[in-house]
């Protein structure tokens, strides 16, 4: 990452524009993403592909999903002999018609969905 200093309110350092947009640009060159979303750890967008309405829906389900699946690895951690500390460092969900992958990191989390009905499989 890029020389940038912290958010004072999260205390992460975020993501730097230019990676933001090359890293969203590189994504939706793949068959069947629809959207991607990267937001902080409290559900604030960041970027996104969506309109503001949809973005925000989005941002706020996604990293309350994010945030319930990391307490659920905390916990199967206080259950663990080894004192090795696990994280979550990646979300897949799969329906029949989409998947959403979620690759929470140190301040934000990116989401992309995708229709893999779309990709041509």
């Amino acid at each position: 990452m890029s020389n940038q200093t912290a958010d004072s309110s999260t205390g992460h350092i975020p993501p730097n524009a230019v990676e933001m947009e090359e890293t969203i640009a590189r994504i939706r060159s793949h068959k069947g993403v629809e959207c991607v979303v990267i937001m902080d750890r409290r559900g604030a967008v960041i970027q996104s592909t969506l309109n503001d309405e949809q973005s925000s829906a989005h941002a706020s389900a996604l990293s309350d999903l994010t945030a319930r699946a990391s307490n659920i690895i905390g916990m199967l951690n206080q259950n663990d002999s080894d004192d090795g500390e696990d994280e979550l460092t990646f979300l897949r969900l799969r329906s029949k018609q989409r998947e959403i992958m979620i690759s929470p990191e140190k301040g934000f989390i990116l989401a992309v969905i995708q229709n893999h009905n779309l990709m041509g499989s």
